[in-house]
Formats: structure tokens, C-alpha cells, sequence
């Protein structure tokens, strides 16, 4: 069903008034190197009914499985209070916070889960959300090339070890400004840093945990940007950053600036999203950063009371000034995830880590003792590893699903290469039993 109002004679009539010829001639300005053109891989319209049948045919297809997945997207205990009180009227029509002295209690809310996201990352400032780890990595490079002062290089360095979506979600923001991604040497499932030379960059990108679930030496990294003028921004799991070293603590003064998706706190995977992107970074750089920051402050009489104290939207200022036009924040999803960490807490949050790292390493562990089964990748991992297995890795996803298993991701979908490797997850949710079961279908699945 349609749900613009104006009939063809109105929009005849309106362009009549202001002299346009048509529809397209009000956008003349934008050159056709850098339309859309039409949309062809978009299928035809359907009726509510038949969306929500195919919808309700598409949930059913999840019932009853087992995840394994990982790849960003995680299966974590969400406690039934989370939601429940997200759901709740006050915060599920509260759309934005225009109006402060009726809006506190959706700023009080932005405020503690800003202060949640600066303790976690160990940085200074946190804004509002953006759209998902993508948009955060894209809207993450933007900004250090603003804030560089140091280095009017428009080339970023990002590793092939960088969750492949986020990159190519992060070349689609960046790629019409002028900016060379440049994609740099990796070498056993990690970043090659002594593969560098002297690099004449603005920003180099780093994911801690990448997306092999491997862990990077940060330090290492964050000092050669540092000795080489780059600002270095940090794309982290945020769960992971409960018993990790923060990107705040990084190298001798830190990362400089912190993305990520915000997906593993609280959030259902509810077949891949939606989710939300997180932004954090140093004092220094706060003006260079999208969206809105709240503050807190008093009113004449000296009661707390919460504002919208930075506002770098084209909604508020000037659009020239603005540092973003698609920074909209997710505001149910940061909800749910400020009500998450409140209920869990540093312990709580450290627990599920530690409890997934844990089941993951066992089921490596258990998985290895199958004959041609092997780690892809040697080194100290989070909670997720690829797998590299006799058969290939499609294969044996598709024989494990009749088991009621989802067994992992095939990593040939964004690394030809990798045919026979599966990227396996195991979070704080599964039992020895799931992870028996796994290694059943497995060895059933490649015998």
C-alpha cells in the first residue's frame, strides 16, 4: 500500500506553481556519474498479507536450530527483562529528543549508555548511535580525515581481516569523497604490520577481535600509526572489550577513535538486524564527531536535568557545517542495550565473554580431534575461530543443518581461498551438550 498522499494531478499542479517541468528536473544539479539509476534487483510489490506470510515462513525456518554463527551477528543470552522494559510506551514511541523539558527521560537514558560505551572503550565521549558497524566505520573515517590536522593524506589503510561487510558498507559511504581505501598485507589471519613501510596515510583501521575472531596486536599497530601521523580508529566487539584491553589503553596513548556494532549487547539476531553502530573517541576530537552527545547539568532551582549538548546533524546547523547527513541513531536498539549492560553490569558482561571464549576454545578443542580437521589459524582467539575441514566447508554446513545445526559460516563466500574453512562461534548459551552434538554431526558430516 502506497503511503504518499499526493495524486498525479497534485504533483502536476505543484510543479506547474514553481515552473519544473518534472520531477527529475529538480534534481538536475546531481551528475549522472553518481545516481542510482533504477532499481532492478528490487522485486516486485506485494500485498501486506503475502509479506507477512512469507515473513512468518522465514521465522520458522530459524525454530528449533542451534547456533554456531558468528561473523558479527551473535546468539547471546538477553534477559527477558530487557526487552520487557524497552518495549515499554515511554521509550517505544519516543522517537527523539527535540523538546528537553519533555524529553528527560529518553536523555537520561542516551546519557548513562554514552557513559556505559566511554567505560567500555576506555575514551572520553560516546555519541548517540549511528545506524550499524558499517555505517560507524564509514562515518569513523570521515572523521579522522577531518580531525588530522597532522596529515592531509586522503588514503586509509584497512586490513583484509576487517569484516568484509563493514568494508564494503564503509567504501560506500567514503568512496564519492575522494578517499583512497587502500587494503594492506595480512599474513596468517592478521594484520602484517611489519609488512609496512612508511606509509604516507591519514587513518589506519584495525578490528579487535577481527573478523577471524584472531586477536591483533593493537599496540603495535596503534604506535606505528601514531609515529606516522595517523589517527588510529578501532572497530571492536564490544563484549569482547569487557575482558580485552580497551581501545582506549592501546599502544602508549590509545586509539583514537572507537566503531563497532553494537549487536552482542542485548540485541536479537533476529536474522541479521536491525542492530546499531557505536561511535567513541578523545576529548580532542569531539567536535569532528556525528550525531548528538547529551550532557547533564542543572536547572535554577538545581535539579539534575539532561540537553542535547552537541548536535553535528544537518537538522541543527547549516548543512555545509554538518559532519554527517545519515547519522540517525538507533534509539530502541541503544534502549535495549543501555538496559542490557545496566542489568548485567562490568562482572555480568565479563562472565558472557569469558563463559563464550571458553565454549568456543572447547569446541576447537573437541573438533581437532576429528581426523583432517584443523585450526586455519594459529594464535590466541575471542570467541570465534575458522575451522579448515577435509570436505568443503558448504557441504558440510548444509549436512549438519539436517541436525538441526547451524555449524558456522563458509568463508569462501568473501574469500575464494578459504573453500574448506568454516568460521565457527560458540557463545555463553551453549551447553556441553550442543557442543557433543556439533562434534556428532561433524564427524558424521565428513566420514
Amino acid at each position: 500500500m502506497p503511503f504518499i498522499p499526493h495524486t498525479s494531478e497534485d504533483v502536476q499542479h505543484m510543479l506547474e506553481a514553481i515552473g519544473a517541468p518534472s520531477i527529475n528536473a529538480l534534481f538536475d544539479e546531481i551528475p549522472e556519474s553518481i545516481r542510482a539509476g533504477s532499481l532492478r534487483a528490487v522485486p516486485p510489490g506485494i500485498s501486506e498479507l503475502e509479506m507477512m506470510q512469507e515473513m512468518e515462513a522465514r521465522a520458522a525456518r530459524d525454530a528449533g536450530l542451534t547456533c554456531f554463527l558468528g561473523a558479527g551477528c551473535y546468539d547471546h543470552h538477553i534477559p527477558a527483562a530487557v526487552w520487557d522494559i524497552t518495549a515499554r510506551g515511554e521509550f517505544m514511541t519516543a522517537y527523539t529528543p527535540y523538546q528537553a523539558e519533555a524529553s528527560q527521560g529518553t536523555l537520561q537514558l542516551i546519557y548513562e549508555y554514552q557513559s556505559m560505551m566511554t567505560a567500555l572503550m576506555g575514551l572520553d565521549v560516546s555519541n548517540a548511535s549511528v545506524y550499524d558497524g558499517g555505517s560507524g566505520l564509514g562515518e569513523s573515517i570521515l572523521m579522522a580525515l577531518r580531525a588530522n590536522r597532522k596529515n592531509k593524506s586522503r588514503r586509509v589503510l584497512i586490513p583484509d581481516t576487517v569484516h568484509p561487510l563493514a568494508r564494503s558498507a564503509a567504501a560506500n559511504i567514503v568512496g564519492h569523497q575522494g578517499i583512497d581505501i587502500v587494503t594492506v598485507p595480512t599474513r596468517g589471519g592478521r594484520f602484517d604490520v611489519a609488512a609496512l613501510g612508511d606509509e604516507d596515510v591519514a587513518a589506519v583501521v584495525v578490528q579487535q577481535p577481527n573478523f577471524f575472531g584472531l586477536l591483533e596486536n593493537v599496540d603495535t599497530i596503534t604506535r606505528w600509526g601514531r609515529a606516522h601521523n595517523a589517527l588510529v580508529i578501532a572497530m571492536v566487539n564490544p563484549l569482547a572489550m569487557a575482558v580485552l584491553k580497551p581501545p582506549g589503553a592501546w599502544g602508549d596513548d590509545g586509539a583514537d577513535i572507537a566503531c563497532g556494532d553494537g549487536q552482542p549487547l542485548g540485541i536479537p539476531m533476529s536474522s541479521g538486524g536491525p542492530s546499531f553502530g557505536f561511535m567513541c573517541t578523545k576529548q580532542a576530537f569531539v567536535r569532528q564527531m556525528p550525531g548528538r552527545i547529551i550532557g547533564r547539568t542543572e536547572d535554577l532551582e538545581g535539579r539534575t536535568g539532561y540537553a542535547l549538548t552537541l548536535q553535528a546533524r544537518e537538522q541543527h546547523i547549516r548543512r555545509a557545517k554538518a559532519t554527517s547527513n545519515i547519522c540517525t541513531n538507533q534509539g530502541l536498539l541503544v534502549t535495549a542495550a543501555t538496559i542490557h549492560m545496566a542489568l548485567l553490569g562490568p562482572e555480568g558482561l565479563r562472565r558472557a565473554a569469558s563463559a563464550s571464549h571458553a565454549n568456543t576454545a572447547e569446541l576447537v578443542r573437541l573438533a581437532c580431534e576429528i581426523d583432517g580437521v584443523t585450526r586455519a589459524d594459529d594464535g590466541a582467539f575471542f570467541h570465534e575461530a575458522a575451522l579448515t575441514l577435509p570436505k568443503p566447508a558448504r557441504e558440510v554446513r548444509d549436512a549438519m543443518a539436517r541436525h538441526g545445526l547451524l555449524a558456522g559460516v563458509p568463508l569462501d563466500r568473501y574469500y575464494p581461498q578459504r573453500s574448506h574453512q568454516l568460521l565457527v562461534c560458540a557463545t555463553e548459551k551453549r551447553t556441553p551438550e550442543d557442543l557433543s552434538r556439533y562434534v556428532m554431526a561433524l564427524t558424521e558430516a565428513l566420514s
